[in-house]
């Protein structure tokens, strides 16, 4: 059985154009209604996220801003 390497911790944000961020939650929601898991790669890394992944909205507020968070989690292997 082959070794899994350690991922580093990651906490990052990458802003795309309207067209961009379109069309990667287009692919993102026809995996999940198909079922399928789902491949993105978000500043140079490749991830997978798996069928079974939760799914949640979380948003935020502040005196000065707004915020709305689609979330996705998973366990990992």
């Amino acid at each position: 059985m082959p070794v899994q390497k350690r991922k580093r911790k990651r906490d990052i944000e990458k802003n795309y154009p309207a067209k961009q961020f379109v069309i990667k939650l287009r692919r993102l929601a026809d995996c999940i209604e198909k079922g399928n898991r789902f491949r993105i790669q978000v500043a140079g890394e490749r991830i997978v996220i798996p069928p079974t992944a939760i799914i949640n909205i979380e948003h935020e507020r502040s005196s000065s801003e707004e915020e709305i968070e689609f979330q996705i989690k998973w366990q990992l292997d």
